[in-house]
């Protein structure tokens, strides 16, 4: 435990998605976030990164780091679960989508789920265009747009206090909503004295260039950049607000001799020149995502964010 002389996050409970890693953003971001007073439930799905060449982390070590971030009194909680599954291949128990159990399980921690951090990523097994293939586009759109999309329907639906819609319910026109949404649009809640809630994607660089040999990948994350202005006005009428940032290249261990994925010689000898001579950290990222779930950075709405020290305009 610390002491803390400001605590702008007191009170309120954050769902950090994607936390298996000490070296990840995903634990940087959970680490902030408690150091600024709020209570954290994490979610983490090492199998995902025992495939990686930089391997799985050590759990135990993981939740401890983050248990001594905590200001007095917050709480703590975590959850193991794969993300990028299905409702239909959940146990027959279990029929609800993952991201909807994550979010309860979340919320079960105070009562109450205020913030929502998806930084969760699948990497790896990528691929260019001619590598292409059906089920490399599936498993990273299930993990890095669907359940992204999954896991803010559950936390705005939580928030408005309106059900998850029936499987059953009657196809709509194309711009229409159902009744919940309509509601929303129309509701006499107005103004907000203060933000209902903040939700934080997470982008890549395809937003600023071509990411060769990531297509799969890239593609996942565009349609989060894409569709940000679409959603943030949507939660915006019941007082969310949704921001998200593209990190820049961070090194979380793939820039590191000993666990990189990838040929490091010229990236070395090119990030000596640029203004800072470094990758970004884990750290830098964490700032950014944390300022946007306090008071003071609620005014920003609805903006994809790039964080990179300026490494791309290098």
């Amino acid at each position: 435990m610390h002491e803390h002389s400001e605590l702008p996050l007191l009170g309120r409970t954050a769902l950090v998605t994607g936390v298996s890693r000490r070296r990840g953003i995903a634990y940087a971001v959970a680490r902030k976030l408690a150091s600024l007073g709020a209570n954290v439930f994490i979610q983490h799905h090492r199998p995902h990164d025992l495939d990686q060449p930089w391997g799985g982390d050590d759990l135990d070590a993981v939740r401890a780091g983050i248990r001594d971030a905590l200001a007095p009194g917050a709480r703590f909680g975590d959850l193991g679960i794969d993300l990028g599954a299905t409702a239909r291949e959940s146990e027959a128990s279990e029929r609800s989508e993952p991201a909807e159990r994550l979010i309860e399980a979340a919320a079960a921690l105070t009562g109450h789920l205020d913030l929502l951090l998806c930084i969760h990523a699948r990497s790896g097994d990528s691929g260019g265009i001619l590598d292409l293939t059906g089920a490399l586009l599936d498993a990273h759109w299930d993990v890095n747009t669907r359940s992204t999309l999954l896991l803010t329907a559950a936390f705005a639906r939580r928030i408005a206090g309106v059900p998850t819609p029936s499987v059953d319910a009657a196809p709509r026109r194309p711009g229409e909503r159902g009744e919940h949404g309509a509601s929303a649009a129309t509701s006499t809640d107005r103004p907000f004295a203060a933000p209902t809630g903040h939700v934080v994607w997470m982008t890549s660089g395809q937003i600023h260039g071509p990411m060769r040999g990531e297509v799969p990948y890239a593609t996942s994350k565009a349609a989060l950049a894409g569709v940000t202005s679409t959603v943030a006005a949507e939660l915006l009428e019941i007082g969310i607000r949704l921001n998200t940032v593209n990190p820049g290249p961070v090194n979380t261990g793939y820039l590191d001799p000993e666990t990189t994925d990838r040929p490091l010689d010229a990236a070395t000898e090119w990030i000596a020149t640029t203004p800072f001579g470094r990758w970004g950290r884990p750290e830098d990222t964490a700032e950014l995502i944390a300022w946007l779930c306090t008071d003071a950075g609620s005014w920003v709405v609805g903006q994809v964010l790039t964080s990179d020290g300026g490494i791309g305009i290098s």
